[in-house]
């Protein structure tokens, strides 16, 4: 009940006309940023982060908290409409969101996707709410040795569950690893794989590799196709988005396990990134059209915003009980912070409560008119599939170099845009998985790190992945869903002999 009448306390807190205002004003701010490639949440809250000094503390983390709500439901839009991720996050999106829009369902896709975020950030919310204590005792737990587990887990399901070939699923990762590994290295500081090239030692920066390997290189296969989006003649229906929702309830499992995942992943705290690729990559194995997932099933779109929005808000559990942000923008947030002169940890929830607590009830409430807003805007944003291809091709590609260019300033870098380009199109044409290659240059870098630093702390004993129950826990899934395709063949041959003797025994009877 106290956790109830101090949330009560923290809506009287956020209703006030200037924290509403400022409010909504993050949220459309970070629906651009979010549908901007190469800018995104975390940026945003960067660059603003200095006009918010003159606010009142609790004015400023709204505005904030807003713009990252914001963007994570902004993340999706060029996802599905244009196969452009605008957020890490939302690269497992593309795989079936972009191919509904082509389809002439993009208003349906966009839906999904939106109405799904808002449920995975709801009960991360009320997780949040409810359960700070608890989780704030797990996430202490968590090392090394267990960050690199979880890394280890999505690696395996994306291997193990996936219905492509292993093969090529691990040679798409092995190369994501090596792109990964270009530049100085995050434990010694050595260079690796530069090849005497100074532009090289910063490495290949993941949202570059994402721009160019689903924006050019969906470009480049639609060019080849004859200049022309395959869903640009799509009607929108009126009433696209209750249409839509009379079919959420069906998935109603794909919802929860999604939810579950980000929420586990937002707290431990490993991201939403990883959240939504094994949320998508356990749906695609559970689900009875699992087979089908990558051509356009709606069901591929929920999995992965459902976790990657409860991940993105649970992450603000760790940060604000512990100090740990579990996610870039929950870094940034961090800062904001310290530079207010605010001492993140237990005693915040005591000596802040005005802030903390109107910082959980604007997450209620941003969450909720964020969902309106861009709810009330899928007609618009759906239209833009009927706008021909040559005119918009160029305007996505200006906007992919802009994204690339501004992330460091490097004309080298829309060089390196292009070459992924280039791999992309290759790729989709021998019926290579772009997702494992994507995954490893986005989750490699981290991965490396916390398996050195596990190594170095264990004097290179790998049984410190199995040291205690819950890293052994997480470890031994990992194998589970690295062998599943072997165990299950193994399963599937031991029931048809022991059907075969059934039928054998019964005919000598």
């Amino acid at each position: 009940m106290d956790a109830f009448f101090s949330l009560m306390h923290g809506f009287e807190v956020l209703l006030t006309p200037m924290n509403l205002g400022y409010m909504v004003l993050g949220i459309l701010f970070g629906v651009l940023l979010g549908f901007l490639p190469g800018v995104g949440g975390a940026n945003g809250i960067a660059i603003l982060l200095p006009l918010t000094f003159s606010m009142p503390n609790t004015t400023a983390i709204i505005m904030l908290a807003a713009i990252y709500w914001g963007a994570l439901f902004g993340g999706c839009i060029g996802a599905i409409l244009f196969n452009i991720p605008g957020e890490p996050w939302s690269v497992a999106t593309t795989f079936d969101g972009h191919p509904l829009a082509k389809q002439g369902r993009a208003g349906e896709a966009l839906t999904g996707s939106l109405t799904s975020s808002f449920i995975g950030a709801l009960a991360a919310t009320i997780v949040l709410t409810f359960m700070a204590p608890i989780v704030a005792d797990l996430a202490l737990d968590f090392g090394p040795p267990e960050f690199f587990a979880v890394y280890l887990l999505t690696f395996c399901s994306f291997i193990g569950m996936g219905r492509q070939s292993p093969f090529k699923v691990v040679c798409a990762m092995m190369l994501g690893f090596a792109f990964a590994s270009v530049g100085t290295d995050a434990v010694t500081g050595g260079i690796r794989l530069t090849f005497g090239t100074e532009t090289l030692l910063t490495g290949f920066h993941f949202l570059i590799a994402v721009i160019g390997l689903f924006g050019i290189g969906e470009i480049l296969i639609t060019v080849e196709k004859g200049l022309h989006f395959e869903g640009r003649s799509a009607k929108i229906n009126p009433y696209v988005v209750w249409q839509t929702w009379k079919k959420l309830p069906q998935y109603w499992v794909t919802l929860l396990r999604g939810t579950l995942v980000g929420i586990w992943l937002g707290v431990t705290p490993g991201g939403a990134t990883p959240a939504s690729f094994m949320s998508y990559g356990l749906a695609k194995r559970f689900s009875r059209n699992g087979h089908k997932f990558g051509t356009g099933e709606l069901e591929g779109v929920l999995a992965p915003e459902t976790a990657a929005h409860a991940a993105g808000t649970s992450a603000m559990l760790p940060m604000l009980t512990l100090g740990i942000p579990g996610s870039p923008t929950a870094a940034v947030l961090l800062g904001g912070l310290l530079i207010w002169g605010l001492q993140p940890g237990p005693l915040l929830f005591v000596e802040q409560k005005d802030f903390v607590w109107g910082l959980i009830a604007s997450i209620y409430l941003g969450n909720l008119v964020g969902l309106v807003i861009v709810l009330s805007t899928v007609p618009l944003w759906a239209s833009i599939m009927r706008i021909p291809f040559s005119i918009i091709a160029p305007i996505i590609i200006v906007i992919c170099a802009i994204g690339s260019y501004t992330l460091s300033n490097a004309p080298a870098d829309l060089i390196f845009m292009v070459m992924f380009g280039i791999i992309g199109y290759f790729f989709k044409k021998l019926d290579y998985p772009l997702a494992p290659m994507v995954l490893a240059i986005v989750l490699g870098s981290q991965a490396e790190s916390s398996f050195r630093q596990a190594m170095i702390g264990s004097q290179g004993d790998l049984s410190v992945f199995w040291s205690n129950g819950l890293v052994s826990t997480i470890t031994g899934l990992s194998m589970l869903m690295l062998f599943w395709p072997l165990i299950s063949l193994g399963a599937g041959k031991l029931l048809q002999r022991l059907r075969g003797r059934r039928v054998r025994e019964i005919e000598t009877v």
